[in-house]
């Protein structure tokens, strides 16, 4: 994915609740219109953010090799600005799944205060028609890292 939002899984409960991490880099583009005396991070991008932490969530409970995509956002907010350079901890829980849909409520707090939260709905198409790999490398980093731990 060209345009990847979340850095690090943190804890990951395949299939039910997910922790991960991201920081705005200082020098994006973004920033020098949004805005250039006070930039701040997009609320479409949180959304964004929050959406592909819960999609990591939903790939790792299945060998299906299918993907979630995002079809509805409802009752998103956004509670504080956010900041380039600020550390977010990004936090996805599955409410409910079925073969076509999953039902997420996501949040995003900067250190240990909610600045962005949203329910979203996702259905499901696979791997192979969207032209992405079986494995999301984020999540691939995760499970690497975890069999590592798990060996020592």
């Amino acid at each position: 994915m060209r345009y990847r939002f979340v850095d690090t899984i943190i804890a990951l409960e395949p299939g039910l609740t997910i922790r991960c991490q991201r920081t705005w880099p200082e020098d994006l583009e973004l920033f020098e219109d949004h805005f250039p005396e006070f930039p701040v991070v997009p609320g479409v991008l949180l959304t964004e953010m929050m959406g592909q932490a819960a999609g990591l969530c939903l790939a790792s409970r299945t060998d299906e090799n299918r993907s979630a995509m995002l079809i509805q956002i409802k009752n998103a907010a956004f509670r504080e600005w956010v900041r380039p350079g600020e550390l977010l901890d990004i936090n996805a829980e599955i409410i409910s799944s079925q073969p076509r849909l999953a039902r997420i409520k996501a949040s995003t707090e900067r250190a240990g205060t909610l600045v962005a939260s949203t329910e979203l709905l996702f259905s499901f198409e696979a791997n192979r028609k969207l032209g992405l790999p079986e494995l999301d490398p984020v999540l691939a980093t995760y499970w690497n890292q975890k069999k590592a731990r798990d060996c020592s």
